[in-house]
């Protein structure tokens, strides 16, 4: 008798290879039948903003057409998760259902609830590795608990023995001989109904072949100079992986499979200092998914509990204003302006003016980071629950490893050292792009006439400062010392 179908319930692991779910669920012997379950009103989708949805729909599409190519394809659906993939059993037959572990809050109870009702109907459920280097409850400190400062947690890890990715099962897909009823992809309506995503199919090749060319390019060469070229935005230094990381279409014990074998080195931490500083980014990664995992309140509300008392500025008219000018990129300072620009055009910001911006918004305007990630978990392809909230959690102080309150980005001099010529500022922020090198960054500090030939009129064709910079870090060294004297 043929072994009866598994169901591979997919989310965030967009990809054939490294994927041990897919790999356990290939070794039962009998069909396998991927699928998708998009609920629109799911906090934990994999494509919680509309910059992430555009994403998804590529991927989607191009895991699609990887699987027809072996005679395999993705059913979609949509609606909640349990019951679908409950109705879908029924249906075809499936005796288990296999799935790549989620570390989100949300995620995890759906999973529950899953496992449950699987139970209930006499159905195997298992959850498997993939996302990360290592499962969170696997990492512990000396103590016996989670690690809450990155250096001692990074510390641990290359201690640790990476397992190798999973070999992708060879030969055609094991088809069941009829395939469940799947909605089209349209269906799923997660592209934007207005054209503000036109600019996102020059930047990005969304699909697993999309991520190991990315990867391979990186490693060809901008590897080697991504320690000394990484913080400056107008050049090509980063690697331009978080949104692959995100949807799972490469994985980071590819990454770090890769990179060990290009240092011709087996099972050694890589000597190269772009390498090296390569894999602690991908430790960054790591950490946040163990911070999430072990402190799942933080997607919502600050890890130090001090900070529920922080004065932030409230969203009156003056608040909202502000935080419009921010999301719109109308500071009045350029390299903010470009980075939340960048933003809005491409999906992504470079990560340097993902600090600047957030320290601008959290300190500056003194405005609740939560808002700063809300709008980032909006517009990044990238978005990611983990790494959105240790970031924004990082600049404002409120949690684990954090940035002390008092260190204050200075958005001129972010600008002046990391984009000394101006390259990235003219390129995002085009009315500027005539201003001599040393205005670009502050060109309410030029003379009448330099803004004159630059074809500049301040508050016309390009903002005054919103605040200005002394003052309003005085004002937030202020609120600090009230959040310290409350105890």
């Amino acid at each position: 008798m043929p072994a009866s179908p598994t169901l591979l319930w997919l989310r965030c692991d967009l990809r054939l290879s490294d994927h041990p779910a897919l790999a356990a669920a290939w070794a039962r012997g009998g069909p396998v039948i991927p699928v998708y379950v998009h609920d629109a009103d799911d906090v934990s989708s994999s494509a919680p903003g509309a910059a992430s949805r555009w994403w998804l729909h590529h991927s989607l599409a191009a895991l699609d057409k990887s699987l027809r190519a072996r005679r395999g394809r993705l059913t979609l659906a949509t609606g909640s998760v349990v019951e679908t993939l409950a109705n879908l059993v029924r249906t075809t037959g499936a005796t288990a259902v296999y799935w790549q572990r989620s570390h989100e809050p949300a995620a995890r109870a759906i999973e529950s609830a899953l496992s449950q009702r699987l139970g209930e109907l006499g159905v195997e459920a298992r959850a498997f590795p993939g996302a990360l280097l290592f499962e969170p409850d696997t990492v512990r400190n000396r103590q016996g608990g989670p690690f809450q400062v990155f250096t001692p947690f990074w510390r641990h890890l290359q201690t640790l023995e990476v397992a190798p990715p999973v070999a992708m099962p060879g030969g055609d897909w094991p088809a069941p001989s009829r395939w469940p009823a799947s909605l089209a992809l349209d269906a799923l309506a997660l592209l934007p109904t207005r054209q503000w995503a036109d600019g996102f199919s020059s930047e990005w090749e969304p699909g697993e072949a999309g991520a190991q060319r990315r990867l391979e390019r990186f490693l060809d060469g901008p590897v080697d100079d991504y320690a000394a070229r990484r913080d400056f935005p107008a050049e090509p230094g980063t690697s331009r992986l978080s949104p692959h990381f995100h949807f799972g279409e490469v994985t980071p014990r590819q990454i770090w499979a890769a990179l060990r074998a290009r240092a011709g080195e087996s099972g050694v931490f890589p000597s190269g200092a772009g390498e090296q500083t390569f894999l602690r980014e991908v430790g960054w990664r790591e950490f946040a998914a163990h911070l999430l995992h072990h402190f799942p309140h933080t997607s919502e509300r600050p890890l130090r509990a001090a900070w529920e008392r922080f004065p932030w500025r409230p969203l009156d008219a003056e608040g909202r204003a502000w935080l419009r000018a921010w999301q719109r990129g109308q500071t009045g300072y350029p390299i903010v302006d470009a980075g939340m620009r960048e933003l809005w055009a491409t999906g992504w910001m470079h990560n340097r003016v993902r600090m600047v911006v957030a320290s601008f918004l959290v300190k500056h305007l003194r405005l609740s980071w939560t808002h700063g990630a809300a709008w980032f978990t909006d517009t990044l392809v990238d978005a990611d629950l983990a790494s959105n909230t240790l970031g924004w959690q990082w600049s404002a102080g409120c949690g684990a490893d954090a940035a002390p309150y008092f260190r204050i980005f200075n958005p001129v001099a972010q600008g002046t050292r990391f984009d000394a010529e101006g390259a990235y500022v003219r390129r995002w922020v085009p009315e500027l792009a005539r201003l001599p090198a040393r205005h670009v960054h502050a060109p309410w500090q030029a003379t009448p006439e330099v803004l004159s030939r630059a074809g500049v009129t301040l508050g016309k064709t390009y903002p005054f400062p919103l605040v200005e910079h002394a003052a309003a870090r005085a004002a937030a060294l202020t609120a600090y010392r009230q959040l310290s004297a409350g105890g």
